[in-house]
Order: C-alpha cells, then sequence, then structure tokens
C-alpha cells in the first residue's frame, strides 16, 4: 500500500520543479520585450542621432527632433529599427563628412525604416559619399530629403526589398557619371513612388540593379538648369514596370537617352520585361531617345504613353513588341498640357490625350498595368479617376458625373450643384471661376471671395463645361460639369 504512496509524491515532486523552471523560462522568454523609443534633440539627455547610435536594440525607435544637426554622422547595427523626426524633417548636414568614409548613416541592421529625415552634403574620397548606404536587407524610406550628396541613396547587393516613397532627391552627384540622386545595388524588389527626383549633377536621376523594379507614379525631370544623365537607367534588365510617371529630359542632359535597359547587358534574373504604361514622357533636347533596350529583351510592352518632344521612341530590338495607343508629337504643344514651362503636364480639355487610351492590361506576372493613382508635385499622390475611357498620359482628365462638378487632384474645395446653381466652399483668399464650353468660349467669370459662394446657371444652355478655378498661390482647379435639359 505504500508504493502507490511513493509513487505520488515522487510525481508531485517533479510537478513542482518543473513548474519552477517553467516560471522561469517564462520569465525570461515568454514575457514580450519592450522597445524602447529613444528621444533625441536639444535640450534632451542625447542631443545627436549618433550618441544613440550604439545602444539602441533590435526594434527599437529613435524620434529626432526637428532641427539642423550638423557633422553628426553613424552606424545603425540593429535590426527593425524606426528612425524618424518628431515633426517636420530633422536636417542630418554633414558638412562633408561620412561614416567609415560612406555615408551620412550607414545602415547594417535588416528591417530599417526611415522617416522625415534630410540628408545633405556628404562627401567621402571614393566620390560617393551618400546619405544612406544600405548594406543590409530590406528598408524603408519615406518622407525624407536627399540633397547636395555625392549620391542621395546607395546600396549594395544585399537581397530583399527597398521601398523609397513620398521623398524629393536633387542635386546630388559628384560629377563624374559614376554618382546618382540613388543608385540601387544587386537587391530583389525596388518600390519607388511618389518621388520627386531632380537636378541628378552628371549622373542618373535613379539608377537601379534591383532584379525587379516598380516605377510608380513619380516626378522624374532634369528641367531647364539640370545636367543629368539618363533619367531611369536599369542597366541589367530583369523586370521593370514603369507606370504612371512624368519623366522630362532637359536641354542640358549630358545623355540623350531617357529611359536605358539592359545596356550593361541582361544579367539580372529572367524574364527581362520593360512594361511602360500611362507615362508622360518629354524631351526638350533637340534629339535623342526616349527609350533604349538591350537587343534580346524579352518583352516591351508600352499602353498610353505620351512621348513628347523631338527623338526616337525606341532603339533596340525586343525578342516581343506589343505597344498600342500611344500619342508620339516633336511639338510638346500639340498635347494641350497645362503648363510646359513649369513642367505641369496635366491635361487640358483640348488635349487629344483624353479618352484616347485603352485598358493596358496586365504583366506576365498578372499585375494590373493601369495606375491607381498620379502623382501630386512636389512628392505627393493623389487617387486617379478610373471612372469612364482612359486618357493617354501620367493624368487623367477629370469625368463627368451629370450635375456635380469633379474637383481636382490637390484642393480642399467643396463644390457642389443643385437647381441649376453651383457652390462653392471652403475659399481662403480672393479668386475667379470661369466655365468655358467645348469649344473653349467663355461663358460665365465670376469672382470668389472667401467663405461660401454660390451662383447661378440658369442662363447657362444645358450641356458640357469645363469649370476652372484659380487662387493665388495655388495650383488651378479643373473639372467637368453638364448642366442638364
Amino acid at each position: 500500500m505504500t508504493k502507490p504512496m511513493i509513487i505520488s509524491e515522487h510525481r508531485g515532486k517533479l510537478f513542482r520543479i518543473a513548474f519552477f523552471y517553467a516560471s522561469i523560462i517564462f520569465i525570461f522568454h515568454g514575457q514580450p520585450v519592450t522597445a524602447t523609443n529613444w528621444q533625441v534633440g536639444a535640450g534632451r539627455a542625447f542631443t545627436l542621432p549618433s550618441q544613440v547610435s550604439t545602444l539602441v536594440q533590435n526594434a527599437d525607435t529613435v524620434t529626432i527632433d526637428a532641427g539642423i544637426y550638423p557633422a553628426d554622422v553613424c552606424r545603425w547595427q540593429a535590426d527593425s529599427l524606426l528612425l524618424r523626426s518628431g515633426g517636420g524633417l530633422a536636417h542630418l548636414q554633414s558638412n562633408g563628412l561620412s561614416y567609415g568614409d560612406k555615408a551620412i548613416w550607414v545602415i547594417d541592421g535588416v528591417n530599417t525604416t526611415v522617416e522625415w529625415i534630410e540628408f545633405s552634403g556628404c562627401t567621402s574620397t571614393s566620390h560617393n559619399g551618400a546619405g544612406i548606404r544600405q548594406e543590409a536587407e530590406n528598408l524603408v524610406v519615406r518622407h525624407c530629403y536627399f540633397h547636395n550628396n555625392e549620391d542621395g541613396i546607395l546600396s549594395g547587393a544585399y537581397p530583399g526589398k527597398i521601398t523609397i516613397e513620398f521623398s524629393e532627391f536633387g542635386y546630388n552627384g559628384y560629377g563624374d557619371g559614376f554618382s546618382h540622386n540613388l543608385y540601387i545595388g544587386h537587391t530583389d524588389t525596388l518600390m519607388f513612388r511618389f518621388n520627386y527626383s531632380h537636378h541628378c549633377h552628371i549622373g542618373h536621376e535613379l539608377k537601379s540593379r534591383a532584379s525587379v523594379n516598380i516605377i510608380y507614379c513619380n516626378r522624374i525631370s532634369n528641367e531647364a538648369l539640370g545636367d543629368a544623365s539618363r533619367e531611369i537607367d536599369l542597366p541589367n534588365g530583369g523586370t521593370a514596370v514603369i507606370i504612371g510617371n512624368e519623366i522630362e529630359q532637359g536641354p542640358n542632359s549630358q545623355n540623350s537617352n531617357i529611359i536605358g535597359f539592359g545596356l550593361e547587358g541582361l544579367s539580372n534574373p529572367a524574364p527581362h520585361e520593360l512594361y511602360l504604361s500611362n507615362n508622360t514622357i518629354v524631351n526638350d533636347r533637340s534629339s535623342g531617345s526616349f527609350v533604349q533596350i538591350q537587343n534580346g529583351t524579352s518583352l516591351y510592352k508600352c499602353r498610353n504613353t505620351i512621348f513628347a518632344g523631338n527623338g526616337t521612341v525606341l532603339n533596340g530590338t525586343a525578342l516581343s513588341l506589343d505597344t498600342s495607343s500611344n500619342l508620339v508629337s516633336a511639338q510638346i504643344t500639340s498635347f494641350n498640357f497645362y503648363n510646359t514651362l513649369a513642367y505641369d503636364y496635366r491635361l487640358t480639355a483640348l488635349s487629344p490625350c483624353i479618352d484616347a487610351g485603352v485598358n493596358p492590361g496586365s504583366s506576365s506576372g498578372g499585375d494590373s498595368l493601369l495606375p491607381a493613382d498620379e502623382y501630386v508635385h512636389p512628392h505627393d499622390s493623389s487617387s486617379r479617376n478610373l471612372s469612364g475611357l482612359v486618357d493617354i498620359g501620367a493624368y487623367e482628365y477629370p469625368s463627368t458625373i451629370t450635375g456635380v462638378p469633379i474637383s481636382p487632384l490637390q484642393t480642399p474645395l467643396h463644390i457642389s450643384y443643385m437647381n441649376r446653381s453651383i457652390c462653392i466652399d471652403q475659399i481662403y483668399v480672393t479668386g475667379l471661376v470661369q466655365l468655358f464650353d467645348m469649344t473653349g468660349k467663355c461663358c460665365l467669370q465670376q469672382k470668389i471671395h472667401p467663405g461660401e459662394n454660390t451662383f447661378s446657371l440658369h442662363s447657362m444652355q444645358a450641356g458640357l463645361y469645363i469649370i476652372s478655378i484659380l487662387q493665388p498661390g495655388s495650383f488651378p482647379v479643373f473639372g467637368k460639369i453638364l448642366i442638364p435639359e
């Protein structure tokens, strides 16, 4: 009768020991580790980002107060860091310094996110001092500004994905043709969207060796005084999807070609496919080529794209060529852009691009080639109006809804239609509203004042009209209005 008792006590003792060790394991391993939010700024315990760069642990956040941080460079090695400003831009003004003779920030940790940081003035003895030198997998950059460095972002050959969005790159480049606004190395995927890249010095506005490049709804431009080389250079081929971009080559460009694909050899993983859809590409140079591909490229597919200005549309031979519904003209004025001198390539009511496009279909991977968004200057986005027929180019002209003027890309105005009257609300400064019929005749012109403005359309004949709202200091607003019988 004692044997079962001994077994019972033995089991109880084992249970108590197991519970003790399980509790210890839970205490040290089961509880979630709380990430630290490091605060950096004048008057704080840490006044420079470099002071916390060696202290941070995986998944920490570093919040840097807006302001200028001169001559401060560092290296980030922890993983899953969020590095950001706490309101406004934190300006890392390196004054020619670089960490490790490489960059203002050298990022060695994986899965890093950088937000609201300004990088400027970086140099190195190799003439490729960058705002960011990426030396690990996976990077997200958003709402940042890179300017007057030898390279904006320079990344090495690391797998993963680099996403860059809502950011600006300008005036980077040493001037030797080997440094660029962005130079992305051999990574798996580059997602580049809603950015403004401009005025690179001699180098390219965007150069990427990624296997897959998605270049979506950006403004990439050289403009009147820029001396950049290509606007987009994808030297090793792979898969490239270029959709919804405004791309302009200036008269002083160092390279007559605007977009290059595979020109250093088709060495990326196949297939080598280049897709262009709903881009507006303008050549302000007297000659050149819009797109140049390596002979033997698997597929070149181009839909709904404007090629404005002088130059050959395509140089090079693809094994499969699929092009339709593009508009080509050496006369840039023939497209009736809103303001060509200001590089505003939105469409006016007289543009031949309106309703002239087609559904561009999908890539071989099944991704839609029709952009759902539009670029808004200087580095923002707006939803593209996809009702009705597709317009050619990067911008969709506002569609018609009976009795309702469609407001525009980036206006806070509220416009409503009722009983043959228009009410325009949220006006803060005096402006002008005009209505044009489809021949271009101005049928109504009236001042608008701060507050709510209502005016009657009873004297207007039924039909389709263009509404224009002008306010000092703001982009003009265009829309269509259909006045019913």
